[in-house]
């Protein structure tokens, strides 16, 4: 593994605290009344929600409720649209990433972002897609970016596939080969919180059933929150589902709960697809 003056650049991984701050520490993200907007259109409206370290959740709802926005929110990619804007507390290990001393580019590094659509960069090959951020981020030790590489396309359960072709395109992959590479890019920065907006929408039934098996795998490290249309997907792989419509966080629980006993009336009518 690599040496933390090796990383000095990169984020510091929830590995490397010590065993009595682990164990004080309840959530690894906290969102406190975070409110956002669209220009004068609210897309979120007081959003509260703890998520534990080293879990699952799924965030569910119908098309337009905020959950894509929620995510966007939670590594300050919302603000970088032109009029979007938000309030309130995102808290990362008890530190607000919207505090005015925070470096958005920082809080990019600690918590990554996979898309609906695999989006490897064209023009690089498979090797150079995971080892990007690392040389833009001025590690230049090539045996260390080497290293990284290989682990994280371990992490993403791609290297057995791709190891004698490191030099082929990213984008000559299949899409659920290049999905997983972009998990890969992703887990080369090292972050401590990886967001999924729908991974497995564009993917085949094989594909997304390996990245389903993946997200299993990764909450060993990671605080994995995934945003999905697929109810059954958030059943089989979420340890958490949140329910939100129309901007507001309805209910949120362990997911068997959400599923199998909701609280609110709107939560089991969509759960039981009465609307959607």
């Amino acid at each position: 593994m690599p040496s933390e003056e090796q990383l000095i650049n990169l984020p510091s991984n929830s590995l490397n605290k010590g065993p009595a701050e682990e164990m004080k520490r309840h959530y690894k993200v906290s969102i406190k009344n975070l409110n956002a907007w669209f220009g004068a259109k609210q897309a979120l409206k007081g959003i509260n929600l703890d998520v534990k370290e080293n879990t699952c959740t799924a965030l569910i709802g119908p098309s337009g409720c905020g959950k894509t926005t929620l995510i966007r929110c939670l590594n300050r990619m919302h603000e970088m649209t032109i009029g979007a804007s938000a309030t309130g507390n995102v808290l990362v290990d008890d530190v607000d990433i919207y505090e005015k001393k925070a470096d958005p580019v920082l809080v990019k590094r600690r918590i990554g972002m996979v898309f609906q659509k695999p989006n490897p960069f064209p023009t690089m090959s498979v090797y150079d897609n995971v080892a990007a951020g690392l040389k833009l981020n001025g590690i230049k030790d090539k045996a260390l970016i080497e290293e990284i590489v290989k682990e994280s396309l371990e992490g993403a359960a791609l290297w057995s596939e791709v190891k004698d072709e490191l030099d082929k395109p990213g984008v000559s992959l299949s899409g659920g080969q290049q999905q997983r590479l972009c998990i890969a890019r992703a887990l080369a920065m090292q972050p401590e919180v990886l967001l999924m907006d729908e991974p497995t929408s564009a993917l085949d039934p094989i594909a997304t059933s390996k990245i389903e098996e993946l997200v299993h795998e990764l909450k060993k490290d990671l605080t994995i929150i995934i945003v999905t249309h697929n109810m059954q997907q958030a059943a089989r792989i979420a340890d958490y589902t949140a329910f939100m419509y129309l901007g507001e966080l309805i209910e949120y629980g362990p997911t068997k709960q959400i599923f199998e006993n909701p609280e609110k009336e709107l939560t089991e009518r969509y759960i039981s697809g009465k609307f959607g």
